[in-house]
C-alpha cells in the first residue's frame, strides 16, 4: 500500500508498504479518504520535532482522518463493512485516574497516531481500535469530514475556559485552528471577535468566514493600540493564541484585560520561552494551555453537521502522491492556502 514517509526534515517520500494486517478483536480496517494537513504537522516537517519530542525517521504523519471501513475484527459489532468513519488518534487505556475522570487526553498509557509512538493515516489503510472510530453520516462528504478532529480540539478548548455570552474575544494566528477558534468564539456569542495574523490572505478567509469579525494584520497595525481602542482600554475578555509563537504569547497578555484568561492553543517551535510573566501577574491572568482534543469527536462531528464550521477554509485538496507539495505551500503561505486536505 502507499505511505507518505517523512525521512528527514523537509523531506517527504511516497513509498509502498506491505498491507497492514488483518483487524483483530474489536479492530477495524478502514480504508482512508482524506486527511487532513494540521499545524503539528508541520512542526514535524519543519523543525523535526515537537517541542522535546525529536521526530524518528522515517515516520508517518497525518492524525485528521477519515475514511471507509472494509473489514471488522472479531467482536465488533458496532460497526459494519461499507460505513464512513472519522478517527480519534488518541488511543487510551479507559482504565487510568485521567480516563476516569473524564481527562482522557492526558491518560498515562496514551498512544497517539501520527507521532512518534504510531504511524499517521498518510497511507492507503489503518488498523485502528472499533471505538476511535467515530461514525460519519454517508451522505457528508470526506472532504467536509477532515474537519471534525480540529474542530474536537476547540471544542475542548471551550470547555476548558470560562467563557460568558457577550465575552470579547481576540484570535491570534488565523492559520485554519485559528479560524475555527473565531467560528466557536462567534458561535458561543461573543460580543467581539478579533483575528490577527501578518498573513493578509488568511484574514481574507476570516472575513469570508464572518463578516463581523475584526481582522487585524498584524504588519500593518498595531494589535495593541486596535484590541485596547476598541475595548475601550479595558482589553479582551479572552485570548486564544493559535499561533504559539513567543511574539504572539508576549502580545496576548498584553491585550488581555485584567483578570482574563490567556489560552495557549499553538505549539511553540522554541524549547525555552522567555514569556512577560509579570504582565500576567499584574492582571492576575488565567493561563491555560490544550492537550488534544480529550476526544470530544461526537460534539464536534454534530457542530459540522449542523453546518456551524464554515468548510471555507479548505483551499486546497491533493493526491496522496502530492503530500509534500501541500507541507510545502503551507509551510511558504503561498498561494492563498488556508487549510490543505489529502485526499486518496
Amino acid at each position: 500500500m502507499r505511505t507518505v514517509e517523512l525521512v528527514a526534515k523537509r523531506t517527504l517520500e511516497v513509498v509502498e508498504r506491505p498491507m497492514v494486517p488483518e483487524p483483530g478483536p474489536g479492530e477495524v480496517l478502514v480504508r482512508l479518504h482524506a486527511v487532513g494537513i494540521c499545524g503539528s504537522d508541520l512542526h514535524w516537517f519543519e523543525d523535526g520535532g515537537i517541542g522535546h519530542t525529536r521526530a524518528t525517521y522515517p515516520m508517518v504523519l497525518g492524525h485528521e482522518p477519515v475514511g471507509e471501513v472494509v473489514d471488522v475484527g472479531r467482536g465488533v459489532e458496532s460497526h459494519q463493512v461499507g460505513e464512513r468513519v472519522a478517527i480519534e488518534p488518541s488511543i487510551v487505556c479507559g482504565q487510568c485516574e485521567f480516563c476516569l475522570s473524564g481527562r482522557p487526553n492526558n491518560c498515562v498509557k496514551c498512544v497517539f497516531m501520527g507521532g512518534t509512538q504510531a504511524p499517521g493515516f498518510f497511507r492507503d489503510y489503518a488498523v485502528v481500535p472499533a471505538r476511535n472510530a467515530e461514525h460519519v453520516p454517508s451522505d457528508m462528504d470526506y472532504l467536509t469530514a477532515t474537519l471534525i478532529e480540529p474542530t474536537a480540539v476547540l471544542v475542548h478548548v471551550f470547555e476548558l475556559i470560562d467563557f460568558h455570552v457577550g465575552d470579547s474575544v481576540a484570535v491570534l494566528g488565523a492559520g485554519p485552528i485559528g479560524l475555527l477558534a473565531a467560528a466557536m468564539a462567534r458561535l458561543r456569542g461573543a460580543s467581539q471577535v478579533f483575528l490577527a495574523d501578518r498573513v493578509a490572505h488568511r484574514l481574507r478567509i476570516g472575513r469570508q468566514m464572518d463578516q463581523t469579525l475584526t481582522c487585524i494584520n498584524t504588519r500593518q497595525e498595531n494589535l495593541t493600540e486596535v484590541v485596547l481602542d476598541a475595548t475601550r482600554g479595558r482589553g479582551a475578555d479572552i485570548v486564544l493564541d493559535a499561533a504559539g509563537a513567543l511574539e504572539t504569547i508576549n502580545a496576548g497578555l498584553a491585550i488581555a484585560r485584567s483578570s482574563g484568561q490567556f489560552v495557549l492553543i499553538g505549539l511553540p517551535t522554541e524549547h525555552v520561552l522567555t514569556i512577560d510573566i509579570h504582565t500576567a501577574m499584574a492582571k492576575e491572568l488565567r493561563i491555560q494551555t490544550v492537550k488534544r482534543s480529550n476526544l470530544k469527536g461526537h460534539e464536534a462531528l454534530d457542530l459540522v453537521l449542523a453546518g456551524k464550521i464554515p468548510d471555507v477554509l479548505i483551499t486546497h485538496r491533493m493526491p496522496l502522491e502530492h503530500t509534500a507539495e501541500g507541507f510545502e505551500l503551507l509551510s511558504n503561505y503561498r498561494d492563498g492556502v488556508g487549510k490543505v486536505v489529502i485526499e486518496f
